[in-house]
């Protein structure tokens, strides 16, 4: 059995007990399934692309609903367009004489009248052998009247007296994909559900009791095979307690994660001033009373003797960046390096440009370290970097490679945290050596507060609620398509007085056109009106033509920037007040805000104009509006919880993030919250996950797979 070290007490920590096999076998050992069905399932219900499904994920795989066929009439009493189960007689097989395309038809009977069974392309000595004549079957499926004759149209089930028992009363209906069937999948799991190995409970006994939750593995029976109403109305509590148990895994795995990075130890980094007191006297203004607030708790933390891991939160424009400068001048002044990661390169250099002026004003050595730096040049940096030669490096992906080396990291800054995973935090954490580096991630994602507490619990978290002064709200409107050429006429006179203009083209669904191609075509429609004021840049570019092209618009060398999402972060032009998004019902909530984020950065009036392709459907007209309606980078994120959900927001399939089978947010937020509490409570009583409640919940966190967390940070 795999196991790590619980660093806390010194003893093995199992990964996964051998009591869990069966839940984690693969659906290839379940009798009927193939190779090839095999390969479906995992398409289907499978949560790591290229490896086969597993019975956990038959069981986690719920039905949308039931088809009931209790429904069991004479043939008198039959209501046409029910789902009906019928005992009758098989009385004769008959074929429209020359048609061959004609149905085939099996008429039945009882002794209060008859049916026909009707099969379009039917395989003959199948349904003969599967209704032999004479014989009584039991037939289920829903009853149509065809002229004066009552049909059923290919049976759902046909059975024989003896096979009665096999005939569900409630049958649950599956989500498929094309080469299953329903039949096939309800076979397979009930196989599982026979295979669920006996557990012990890790709910806490008063808080089962009151909400009255079975055991796990009759949740999952209630859930997948109720026999009667008082079991489909269960099903639904069972279902909740589920989506508990999954939310207290993630909750456990969290704080687990949490306590064991805390007890690591960490250094304390502490300044005397003179670096900082030199950035704040090169800003153009002063911090707003939230940047303050925010430093200090950066601060405290990198004083304390343990590591920091800290999300700093804002809306677009609110200051990040000149905190996470600040916290890594107080690195510096303590003698230690500092990395700031971003996950574009794009935006890895406007950070190395907005970051410069201040830095070098305040003698910062800076470098930037992205894919384009190559050969020679990157070797020098490498060399520079791992001498202590450079204070401050700001880069992409490739400061984590295995071959970048620091002489003494102390802060390690991560950029809109979202698209990164955990195991990249970690692998840039892990370069400050034995004593490791404080982590600061960075979101301007404004991120709900039951998102932060299942996505980032074990980060402590600041937030800036404030824009520096000066700045007017965006006007936000929302514009038909059809009225594109009044639009462009609105741009040509916002042009006249000098405004600077972003046109952001989205990937056009339905279509074979790529974003790069729709955002070449808008420049080259743009172009025909306002001539070679209009620069270009989308993410095919090379990185020397994509960054020549924003610093031109930058510049004010180019009016109009035609782009691509590639700008949705980090890209700064103040001079820029008009901000235009085509198909703008194609993004989501908190993209656009993002986008409108790029706008409104001086002291200037801007615009953010909506340009919808209509008929828009509900989903998409309310988003619009809470655009239009408000600036608050908060509400906006609740508001897109609300109509989407954490995982699409977070993207947490893309970042490595938890992402929920069985929960839904907001929906069970109060699920979470007890599931918090019940994990508080859990390390208050055995905070080794030690003793009965602590070996129960270690099966909880297997069973959801949130023990790699624990494996991971144990690791190192």
């Amino acid at each position: 059995m795999p196991a790590v070290t619980d660093t806390t007490h010194d003893r093995p920590l199992p990964i996964r007990s051998e009591r869990l096999d069966p839940l984690f076998a693969p659906v290839r050992g379940l009798p009927g399934i193939g190779a090839r069905t095999q390969t479906l399932l995992g398409r289907l219900i499978g949560t790591d692309p290229g490896k086969p499904a597993r019975h956990i994920d038959l069981l986690f795989h719920f039905p949308t609903g039931f088809t009931d066929r209790r429904f069991r009439p004479l043939l008198s009493d039959v209501e046409p367009g029910r789902i009906a189960t019928l005992k009758v007689m098989v009385k004769k097989h008959k074929t429209a004489p020359g048609r061959t395309r004609a149905p085939y038809r099996v008429t039945c009977e009882d002794e209060t009248g008859e049916i026909d069974l009707v099969f379009f392309h039917a395989e003959r000595n199948l349904i003969e052998r599967l209704l032999p004549v004479g014989e009584v079957r039991l037939v289920s499926g829903a009853v149509e009247r065809f002229g004066k004759r009552l049909q059923m149209v290919h049976p759902d089930h046909i059975l024989s007296e003896s096979q009665a028992a096999q005939l569900p009363a409630l049958e649950p209906v599956y989500p498929l994909t094309q080469g299953l069937t329903q039949r096939l999948l309800r076979k397979a799991v009930l196989q599982a559900l026979a295979a669920i190995p006996p557990l012990p409970e890790w709910i806490e006994p008063r808080l089962l009791e009151a909400e009255g939750w079975p055991a796990f593995g009759e949740a999952l029976r209630l859930v997948h095979a109720p026999r009667d109403d008082a079991e489909l109305a269960a099903s639904r509590i069972a279902r909740r307690r589920l989506a508990f148990d999954e939310l207290f895994a993630n909750q456990l795995a969290i704080a687990v994660l949490r306590r064991n990075f805390r007890r690591q130890g960490g250094r304390s980094m502490t300044g005397d001033g003179r670096i900082v007191s030199k950035v704040l006297a090169a800003l153009p203004y002063r911090l707003t009373a939230a940047q303050t607030i925010a430093l200090a708790e950066i601060e405290a933390d990198m004083a304390a003797p343990v590591r920091m891991l800290r999300l700093l939160q804002g809306d677009v424009g609110s200051g990040k960046t000149v905190v996470a400068l600040l916290a890594m001048a107080r690195a510096v002044e303590a003698g230690c390096q500092a990395a700031l990661m971003a996950p574009t390169e794009v935006l890895a250099r406007q950070h190395f440009e907005t970051i410069g002026i201040a830095a070098k004003a305040a003698g910062l050595r800076l470098a930037i370290l992205t894919g384009r730096e190559q050969g020679r040049t990157r070797a020098t940096i490498l060399k520079a970097l791992q001498a202590g030669l450079i204070d401050i490096i700001i880069g992409t992906h490739a400061l984590f490679q295995p071959d970048v080396t620091f002489k003494r990291l102390g802060l390690a800054v991560i950029d809109e945290q979202h698209r990164f995973g955990v195991h990249q935090r970690f692998a840039l954490q892990a370069k400050g050596g034995e004593e490791g580096a404080d982590v600061l991630v960075m979101t301007a994602t404004p991120i709900p507060r039951t998102l932060i507490l299942t996505h980032y619990g074990d980060m402590d978290v600041s937030r800036l609620t404030e824009k520096p002064a000066g700045r007017k709200p965006i006007i936000t409107r929302a514009v038909p398509f059809s009225r594109l050429d009044d639009v462009v006429r609105a741009i040509a006179r916002a042009r006249a007085k000098g405004a600077q203009v972003y046109w952001v083209c989205p990937l056009v669904e339905a279509s074979q056109k790529t974003d790069s191609a729709a955002a070449e075509e808008r420049a080259a429609h743009l172009r025909g009106i306002f001539g070679d004021s209009v620069g270009l840049v989308h993410g095919r570019m090379r990185g020397p033509e994509r960054d020549a092209a924003i610093r031109a618009f930058a510049e004010g060398r180019t009016g109009i920037l035609v782009a691509t999402t590639v700008i949705e972060v980090g890209v700064n032009v103040p001079g820029a007040t008009v901000m235009v998004i085509e198909d703008a019902q194609q993004f989501g909530l908190a993209q656009l805000h993002q986008l409108r984020g790029r706008v409104g950065r001086g002291d200037a009036q801007s615009t953010c104009i909506l340009l919808y392709e209509g008929p828009l459907s509900e989903t998409a007209r309310a988003r619009l509006e809470i655009l239009r309606q408000t600036n608050d980078g908060f509400r906006i994120a609740e508001e897109d919880l609300r109509l989407r959900g954490g995982g699409e927001i977070l993207g947490a399939r893309q970042s490595g993030e938890p992402g929920f089978r069985i929960a839904s947010l907001p929906a069970h937020e109060v699920l979470l919250r007890m599931a918090a509490d019940q994990t508080k409570l859990l390390l208050t009583k055995a905070p080794g996950l030690e003793g009965a409640a602590g070996r129960a919940a270690k099966f909880c966190l297997s069973i959801f797979e949130r023990d790699e967390a624990v494996k991971l940070l144990d690791a190192g």
